[in-house]
């Protein structure tokens, strides 16, 4: 293929995508470049239908390379790279998100995209390019893809909307965004705000839609002009008249009534399983020879019908499957400090999905440290999530986490990082783990939840408690402008619907947002529609809530650790560590605390009681003391010389008692007044321009007699 390179310019510098160099043999590939970041991105699509039954077959894969940021990591045995790291995980799930929606879902032929990060600069973010990179991919090649989709990143500083924001730029920032979508139309949000309005986050939605567009467009036309003309792909269809016979069997057999049949879950489940089995009976007496491929397409079917049926009840009755008004949330109930041992608890239950978070403190040398291809870096708070097969009444391997869990876990923490208090004023390491119990819709909100009733059980003092809901839409084919707004959406509501749109937020605003897609993409006035209406179920959630606690405690589990903080010159440090750790391993052997020490002269001392952390706290400032004049000390004999003696007035400083100040009468000898071993009181006299400390025995005992 002949080399060719395009070039647009967005936010401030150049975008390029380019072609025939790299990757040759896949369906579609191309380099794409901003700044010095550089990915590359390869689509192939099998020739024939996938064994993977069920759903569309698409795999991405982002791949981290370390030679990218000229970095060598990894044991000193091992160095190639291993499991990915939650950050390129996070960014798989975002290309994912984003290109997913744009295939057919009958489709059947085996699709997979790999985005490798060839350069990274520090300054342009991979994630934003990786999209892009992968929507070109995908666009020039022969796979049949609904695209392209651009993709940017808006930042506010200063309550300025910064387009492509270089790393650095939104330290200072309340606005983090990352939205993707076909022209028009945004189809993938992801964003952190530091509690912005619903309307000012339109506004950032409207600032990145017009530069998504001209990426749409830059990639349309780099199509036509080196695009492959697209394949045929394998459909899952069924013989002339089959589908058409099913559905009239579906209905017969009562699909609606099965998805309408009241509030449980399990009674839904079962009825669907029924109906399902009495299908499998007809193709195995009808289509004996295709029974296995015909199966999979009856379940098409049966989605599609239902997806037909629950979008006419909405729109045309507004009656959704569970019966409840389209801005009615599920029956809430939350529980605080119910496990005896933990630091602190949180039970959030909103219908039949229910969150258990637990909040454990640590000291700040527990802090995770984030050494990746992109940044090296501590994180003091840190949210995990579990969804245990039996959340959802089923039976499977318990592995590692999966992209899910890492995404949803990533959701909640990002929910909750505007609240909390800085370093200086709670220094304690935060680990969140949210156990999803029971889930039948929106988890991540509810763990969300979970996690701000854990941390005010704890004794954490966040800033404004924060509440999260899940929104749905259903949009009518025909006419988008014919839609209805969903909040809290359960699982057949997310499987049928158009849009699963996730809001975390405070009374005072947003904290974090993230939005799917089914269709190509939502409006203006949808997202407008979905944010306002969150907007209130997110207080109608924290009320709720505040009424089981309504701030956080004022005194922390007497389990939880305790931690002294204090402050010394940066100069006396070694004084605390000592050679080769002597001194510091001497206090945590002696007194059993821990403590962590930064370079500005911040100590952390971490114990399971106070006894403890005054000792070392007492021992530290001893070893720190800057002795002044005028001090009284008892000192400790060390040395004597004919001149005098020295004597230790705190650990690892001493001074001298010239003889002459051993006392009001004259002195022959050191020895006739003091001896090694002896207790004394002294008095500082000076500290001389070379810090040697000059000490007095005898104005000690005169203040002692005037005392």
């Amino acid at each position: 293929m002949q080399e060719k390179k395009w070039s647009l310019q967005i936010g401030g510098r150049e975008l390029t995508i380019e072609t025939g160099l790299l990757a040759q043999q896949a369906s579609g590939a191309v380099t794409v470049r901003y700044g010095d970041t550089v990915v590359l991105a390869t689509a192939v699509m099998s020739k024939g239908a996938s064994h993977i039954t069920g759903y569309f077959p698409l795999m991405v894969d982002y791949e981290e390379r370390y030679y990218a940021a000229g970095k060598i990591k990894g044991s000193r045995f091992i160095k190639r790279e291993g499991r990915p790291s939650d950050e390129a995980i996070l960014t798989g799930r975002v290309v994912d998100r984003t290109i997913r929606p744009l295939f057919n879902h009958r489709m059947r032929n085996e699709v997979q995209v790999i985005v490798t990060v060839l350069s990274i600069d520090g300054e342009n973010d991979p994630d934003t390019v990786s999209m892009i990179a992968a929507s070109a991919a995908l666009a020039l090649s022969n796979i049949p893809w609904n695209g392209p989709i651009g993709a940017v990143k808006v930042g506010r500083v200063n309550g300025e909307l910064i387009l492509n924001p270089v790393n650095g730029e939104l330290s200072d920032g309340d606005l983090d965004l990352v939205i993707s979508g076909t022209k028009d139309k945004i189809n993938m949000i992801e964003a952190g705000t530091k509690e912005i309005s619903e309307e000012e986050i339109i506004k950032a939605f409207e600032f990145g839609q017009e530069a998504v567009n001209k990426i749409v467009a830059f990639i349309e036309d780099i199509r036509k002009e080196a695009g492959k003309e697209k394949s045929e792909p394998v459909l899952l269809v069924g013989p002339e008249g089959f589908e058409e016979k099913l559905r009239e069997m579906l209905v017969m057999e009562g699909i609606e009534e099965a998805l309408y049949g009241g509030t449980d879950k399990k009674i839904k489940e079962a009825k669907t399983k029924e109906i399902k089995e009495k299908v499998v009976a007809f193709i195995a007496q009808n289509y004996p020879e295709d029974a296995a491929k015909l199966k999979d397409v009856s379940e098409i079917v049966f989605d599609e019908l239902s997806d037909e049926i629950v979008h006419k009840n909405i729109l045309e009755k507004e009656n959704r499957p569970d019966g409840r008004k389209l801005e009615e949330v599920r029956k809430i109930t939350c529980k605080v400090g119910i496990l005896p041992r933990t630091h602190g608890t949180g039970l959030f239950t909103r219908g039949e999905t229910q969150a258990l978070t637990v909040t454990t403190l640590g000291s700040p040398g527990d802090e995770q440290i984030i050494d990746t291809m992109e940044v090296d870096m501590k994180k003091r708070y840190i949210h995990h999530y579990n969804f245990p097969p039996f959340s959802v009444g089923e039976v499977r391997p318990m592995r590692g986490p999966g992209r899910r869990e890492v995404g949803h876990g990533a959701l909640a923490e990002k929910a909750l990082i505007p609240v909390l208090p800085s370093k200086e004023e709670f220094p304690y390491t935060t680990l969140l783990v949210s156990e999803v119990l029971s889930s039948n819709g929106s988890s991540s909100m509810a763990s969300t939840c979970g996690s701000t009733l854990s941390l005010m059980d704890a004794g954490v003092p966040i800033k404004r408690p924060v509440s999260g809901i899940a929104m749905g839409i259903i949009i009518d084919s025909k006419n988008d402008k014919n839609f209805k707004v969903l909040s809290d959406i359960q699982g057949l509501e997310d499987h049928y619907g158009d849009m699963d749109f996730k809001a975390a937020g405070t009374e005072k605003g947003i904290t974090a947002l993230q939005m799917d897609v089914k269709v190509d993409g939502v409006t203006m006035e949808i997202l407008r529609a979905v944010l306002l209406q969150s907007k209130i179920n997110r207080a109608e959630i924290l009320k709720i809530m505040l009424s089981t606690i309504s701030e956080p405690r004022t005194e922390m589990s007497q389990y939880a650790p305790r931690i002294i903080i204090m402050k010394i010159n940066p100069e006396k440090i070694r004084n605390v560590i000592g050679t080769g750790g002597k001194i510091i391993n001497e206090i945590i052997d002696e007194t059993g605390v821990e403590i962590d020490i930064e370079d500005d002269g911040s100590i952390f001392i971490t114990s399971p009681d106070q006894e403890s952390s005054k000792k070392a706290q007492e021992w530290i400032k001893n070893l720190t003391h800057e002795v002044k004049s005028g001090e009284i000390f008892q000192g400790r004999i060390t040395r004597i010389m004919n001149f005098g003696a020295f004597a230790e007035i705190l650990p690892g400083q001493e001074g001298l008692i010239h003889i002459s100040q051993l006392s009001e009468k004259r002195v022959e000898k050191v020895e006739d007044v003091v001896k090694v071993g002896d207790i004394i009181p002294v008095k500082v006299k000076e500290i001389d321009d070379k810090g040697r400390i000059n000490l007095s025995h005898k104005d000690a005992l005169q203040i002692e007699e005037r005392k």
